[in-house]
């Protein structure tokens, strides 16, 4: 146990830096804001997204900041070496190694937190009782749902995104002067292309995206949810993204899959909540938002590629403007009257339509004029999605 906790915190060694991490501020910053806070810290999303590395950039802000390198300790979850220990006999290991008094602070760093039964509750008994930071990372959100409240006003939740455009472009260190802004529409082809997901920007690989889809499919839904047929997930999801930027039936798919519409809905909601997916209800009364079907979009423009190729570079593009609104918080929904569709309405009332070098059609220029809202867009091109920093 000494030794492998000693493999997992570099810094206790040697001197740590977070020079080779590439900073992803609109995280680190509110990360950063929580550390004075007794909050735990939930960091979840996709898998392979970047928590880990938000994390140790975080460890590395406090050992800037002056805090002992043994008041520090990271372990990821997941490792087969700790399936066996919970996590007050991990953190009893620790303190016997560095003799850290119960009274002192330390910063705790748990990676998959969920692959530890009962997790809820010992967070909340160490919350309650000891003198201790943690932030903590999940792949599910399914799993991180507390239906017995033990953590209630103690935790908040982060959801850790891939990246955007200008984060890709950060990461490939690709510097655009305004009078070569002619160029962000082939980056942004190659962004299609590569998506979001950090180790995949910096070294493209299709074998690694496959690989993490199948792991996802493979240990977060059919193993954990006990399905037999790991094959007709992968075909299930592929339908999935084949149909990303389109309203859903559950029924087509259910037929073309020989399974029953419940059965579809449910594995629907695991691809969900494991962050492959996103749905889009349609706007109007309650029980049109309940009832009618939803949109769906791929969690990644690099992995909705991987399944469909480079056809239509609009349905990227819309799928690119539902994750920009998406990651910053706000609720959104499509809208839909006698067979029209406009792509997006914000919760505070901005309509937004989706044209990648196209026009709207006669008659969605007559639902979108008419539609009652005073903030109307459409965006057509790479260029204009500055727009959406305005909103």
């Amino acid at each position: 146990m000494k030794t492998l906790l000693y493999q997992y915190n570099p810094w206790w060694d040697d001197g740590y830096s977070d020079k080779n991490f590439v900073d992803r501020p609109a995280y680190t910053e509110r990360l950063k804001e929580e550390i004075t806070k007794r909050q735990i810290v939930f960091l979840t999303g996709l898998r392979r997204v970047g928590k880990t590395t938000l994390m140790k950039i975080i460890i590395a802000e406090l050992l800037k900041k002056g805090i002992k390198k043994e008041n520090i300790l990271y372990v990821s979850l997941d490792d087969y070496l700790l399936l066996q220990k919970n996590i007050f006999e991990i953190l009893g290991e620790y303190r016997k190694i560095h003799k850290l008094r119960t009274e002192e602070k330390i910063f705790l760093f748990l990676d998959e937190v969920t692959y530890q039964n009962d997790y809820h509750r010992q967070l909340k008994n160490l919350y309650d009782k000891e003198n201790i930071k943690i932030y903590a990372t999940s792949s599910s959100s399914s799993l991180l749902k507390d239906k017995k409240a033990f953590l209630t006003g103690r935790s908040r939740t982060i959801e850790i995104k891939p990246l955007s455009f200008d984060e890709y472009k950060k990461f490939k260190r690709i510097e655009i002067k305004n009078r070569d802004s002619i160029l962000n529409e082939s980056y942004f082809e190659d962004y299609i292309k590569e998506g979001g997901l950090p180790e995949n920007v910096i070294e493209p690989n299709r074998e690694y995206l496959m690989n993490l889809i199948d792991d996802i499919i493979q240990k977060d839904i059919t193993a954990y949810h006990g399905i037999k047929n790991h094959q007709r997930m992968r075909d299930y999801y592929t339908l999935l993204m084949e149909r990303s930027g389109k309203q859903l039936s559950i029924n087509k798919i259910a037929n073309i899959l020989h399974i029953s519409p419940d059965t579809a809905r449910r594995y629907l909601l695991y691809f969900e909540e494991t962050y492959l997916i996103y749905l889009l209800p349609r706007w109007g009364k309650t029980n049109e938002k309940l009832l009618s079907p939803k949109k769906i979009y791929a969690c990644d423009l690099g992995i909705k590629y991987l399944f469909t190729g480079g056809r239509d570079y609009g349905s990227y593009f819309e799928n690119y403007l539902y994750l920009f609104l998406r990651n910053n918080n706000r609720s959104i929904y499509y809208i839909y009257e006698d067979g029209i569709e406009i792509d997006f309405y914000t919760s505070e009332g901005i309509l937004i339509e989706s044209k990648y070098n196209s026009e709207l059609t006669e008659k969605q220029h007559k639902l979108f004029d008419s539609f009652q809202t005073d903030k109307k867009m459409v965006i057509d091109s790479v260029d204009k999605l500055d727009i959406l920093n305005e909103i």
